[in-house]
């Protein structure tokens, strides 16, 4: 439909952005890869790296120093991409996410970015939007707008064109909108003013931008860890530094041996870890339909006990239809209607271009019997809004000089205003009752002719005319999704503003545990906040409820102690969204404030898609779980061998080259490789984690003292044995690597899951990292044994065959070794 209004041309939108930039409150720079890359400098080991690189130039050896400083700026490398890959990534989520608005741009109405509108950009506004600019209007048709962000008045503001307006001289105009207020209901067509700074939002300061992330438990947690082990590493590299010294009076390797010890102390994978795979797992969601505008939500994820949920567009698929009439003191079927007067009814009392569901199929079975055409010639002359609270509208016409009073709504809430005796009532009452135990919602329609308009539908004398039953079917799917929550130990809460026989009905045939109930919204109004947590224990399903009752029922569960996911989708949902722990926006149905209250945005409105986005939060986390015990169990033998060496009096088996080496291999594994695994299968068949669950429990810090402390007993005791032998320093040196790599290769495989044996790793298609980054490591190895050039920096010598083997066989070995676990354990398992 062409619209009446000239918007602006792409061509005057380029001059304007020139102009006025971007329609921004704050302005973000872009971050510059240069300064992002020199940043990476300031961790302490690339600090370390630096002053062991100047250390071997005194020393002399300028070719070790060399590749020092060649091994930093690989790592850097690798480093910077992780970090500049993920950036891309939320930065990809950010646009997604990001407001956006219906403009007119070259004759065409299009929707766009709002920090892309320009002033002179004509733009059309509805119900749950956010003002993205200071505009005047140009049209509005019952707009109302909260201003309280700006002007602190909580009354609403209907706003009305220039012309519409008497002159005044309040700072705060009628016909203009402002930046950052809200739509509270109707539709405007207005133009930009001004826009960015020059709005009176950003003249008083006040700024619309992504909400600075705090810490979330997780990251503390690490945090906590890293700055411990900072603090092991300076007192053990002070304790290695002074040891090295009495045996060697050489304070410059006495100082290499003390750095080498530090290097493998500090776990500065840590912070890389827990950003790539937040930031990954937000954007692996983003592609199956959930967009976290919170990458934290992520981690919450896999807290998840109580999933709160809408019954209509989420449960059931929003397509409503008409099965039952009552009407003339008789239930038929819809097909069976041949009242011209109450189809006049059903027609009437719905909107003339109905968006709503309910009232689409409703108005379909009207115009079996009657001309919509003829019916619309009818002058609308009033109109009583449906309201959240009564629960019921009407729309009044003129009609033989008088006016036709349509009116529809929930049965208890018109059945008490028409003429109806007790024992109509009651007959009613039943009828009711039958048709909401099949899964039907049930509407009550009335009418009356009245010389008068009133404001209160009450005010009328209502005929009773006849009850409506429309049926939403369940989606494909459902019930086996909340199976598998049952499972995973989450249960699903059903909210709606049904009546509660239908809703226990719906919520019996999707196999709700406790749906043989249900609590109202007129009970919630009743309970004391400690009645109300008593009983959510016990009922999963809620009826007639308004957005207020879904907050206390929120913080009804949170004061048990549950990790709550919440869905929403209006303006008034906003508050239960924000004060869940998770709060679930509709991206269909939902308004832009139900989706700026969210901390993630659900693209297709499915209750599946809620369960899929819990599993991935629980394989994030368990990954990242895998990734940090990995960190811990390779940084063992690393720490030991640079901490024993010189307490029995042993040359250095690990130079800072060599630990460079293995950072090398580390880093991209244990950020890499575990962040691409897949879920474990039975992820879902275990109760929700504790969000006060410690990181490493006690049964990881057993795995991680057990798997580490074999690993540096198969690669030092070797090396003792060697050069106690009589081997050379290179060879044993080159043995012990061969072993050390062989066991960090096996541990990843062996490692990579809780439950699959190391014999399904060459089995798996998926993962194709994890053999490139292993097969790196081993071809690399093999270089630094049996390439001179290569030999003479990283001080080794070439292995013979047998002595090959054998040096992989105990490497192997010293990690292999956890499957005979695992095979223990799934045995107890299985009984």
């Amino acid at each position: 439909m062409k619209s009446k209004f000239n918007g602006l041309t792409s061509k005057q939108v380029k001059v304007l952005r020139e102009k006025y930039g971007l329609n921004e409150l704050v302005k973000q720079e872009k971050p510059s890869p240069f300064k992002k890359f020199i940043g990476i400098f300031k961790e302490p080991m690339f600090l370390l790296l630096v002053i062991t690189a100047t250390l071997y130039f005194i020393l002399g050896e300028p070719k070790e120093a060399f590749i020092m400083l060649v091994f930093v700026v690989a790592v850097a490398s690798i480093t910077f991409i992780q970090e500049w890959k993920t950036e891309t990534s939320m930065n990809a989520l950010k646009d997604l996410t990001s407001p956006k608005v219906n403009v007119l741009r070259d004759g065409k109405e299009v929707v766009i970015k709002s920090c892309e509108l320009v002033p002179g950009d004509i733009i059309f506004l509805s119900e749950g939007e956010r003002i993205p600019a200071d505009c005047l209007v140009l049209e509005a048709s019952n707009f109302c707008v909260d201003e309280s962000i700006l002007t602190g008045e909580s009354e609403h503001v209907i706003k009305l064109s220039k012309e519409e307006c008497e002159e005044s001289q309040d700072h705060w105009k009628k016909y203009v909108l402002y930046a950052g207020t809200l739509a509270i209901f109707g539709k405007c067509t207005g133009k930009v003013k001004l826009t960015g700074v020059e709005t009176e939002y950003g003249k008083i300061g006040k700024a619309i931008s992504e909400t600075k992330e705090e810490s979330t438990p997780l990251q503390k947690k690490i945090g906590i860890l890293v700055k411990n082990l900072a603090i092991a590493a300076v007192v053990l590299c002070s304790l290695v530094v002074v040891a090295s010294y009495i045996y060697n009076r050489d304070i410059l390797k006495s100082l290499l041996s003390g750095i080498s010890l530090a290097m493998a102390v500090i776990p500065e994978e840590f912070p890389v870890v827990l950003t790539v795979f937040l930031s990954m797992g937000a954007y692996r969601l983003a592609k199956k339909n959930t967009l976290m505008r919170k990458v934290s939500a992520v981690e919450t994820l896999g807290s998840t006990t109580i999933l709160c949920v809408d019954k209509t567009g989420t449960i059931t698929q929003n397509k409503m239809k008409v099965k039952n009439i009552y009407a003339n003191g008789k239930v038929i079927n819809s097909k069976d209607m041949d009242d011209k007067h109450i189809s006049d009814l059903f027609v009437l009392s719905c909107e003339r271009e109905p968006y709503d569901p309910m009232e689409k199929a409703i108005v379909e079975i009207g115009c079996l019997n009657s001309n919509i055409k003829d019916l619309y010639t009818y002058e609308l002359s009033g109109k009583i809004a449906f309201n959240s609270k009564t629960k019921r509208m009407a729309n009044i016409y003129t009609k033989e000089n008088r006016y036709y009073v349509a009116a529809k709504g929930s049965p208890e809430t018109i059945i008490p205003i028409c003429n109806l005796n007790n024992d109509e009532v009651k007959e009613l009452e039943k009828i009711i009752d039958d048709m909401a135990a099949k899964g039907l919602r049930v509407l009550a329609f009335a009418d009356t002719l009245s010389d008068d308009i009133n404001e209160e539908l009450d005010e009328y004398s209502l005929q009773f005319r006849g009850l409506v039953g429309l049926q939403d079917p369940p989606k494909d799917g459902i019930k086996e999704a909340i199976n598998t929550c049952k499972k995973a130990g989450i249960r699903v809460v059903m909210i709606t503003g049904d009546y509660s026989k239908t809703a226990m009905a719906i919520g019996e045939e999707i196999g709700l545990e406790f749906a043989n109930k249900s609590i109202t919204g007129d009970n919630i109004n009743e309970m004391e906040d400690s009645e109300l947590c008593k009983a959510v224990n016990n009922c999963d399903v809620f009826s007639r409820v308004i957005p207020e009752h879904k907050m206390k029922i929120v913080k009804a569960l949170k004061k048990n102690g549950e990790i709550v996911a919440m869905t929403g989708d209006g303006v008034n949902d906003a508050p239960a969204l924000k004060n869940a722990d998770i709060g679930i926006a509709m991206g269909k149905s939902g308004t832009q404030v139900a989706r700026e209250a969210a901390h993630m945005i659900l693209m297709d409105d499915n209750f599946t898609t809620i369960v899929n986005s819990v599993e991935d939060g629980r394989r994030v986390f368990d990954n990242i779980r895998k990734a940090i015990v990995y960190i811990m169990i390779v940084h063992i033998p690393i720490a030991a061998i640079a901490l024993f060496a010189p307490i029995f009096n042993l040359p250095q088996l690990l130079l800072p080259m060599h630990i460079m080496f293995l950072e090398l291999i580390i880093d991209p594994t244990c950020s890499i490789v575990f962040e691409g695994e897949e879920a474990e299968p039975h992820i879902m068949e275990q109760p929700p984690r504790s969000p006060s669950e410690s990181l490493l429990t006690k049964g990881l810090t057993r795995k991680v003292l057990l798997q580490g402390t074999t690993m540096f007993l198969g690669s030092f005791l070797p090396f003792h044995l060697l050069v106690d032998s009589g081997y050379g320093v290179e060879y044993s040196r080159s043995f012990a690597l061969v072993a050390l790599i062989v066991a960090n290769v096996t541990l990843v495989l062996v490692n990579r899951s809780n439950t699959k044996y190391l014999s399904s790793a060459f089995k798996e298609k998926g993962n194709k990292i994890r053999g490139i980054v292993n097969g790196i490591a081993v071809g690399i190895l093999l270089c630094i044994v049996y390439i001179p050039f290569l030999q003479s920096l990283f001080k080794t010598q070439g292995l013979e065959f047998n002595m090959l083997v054998i040096a992989a066989a105990i490497g192997f070995s010293s990690t292999a070794w956890w499957e005979i676990i695992k095979v223990i354990k799934n045995r107890k398992t299985s009984f």
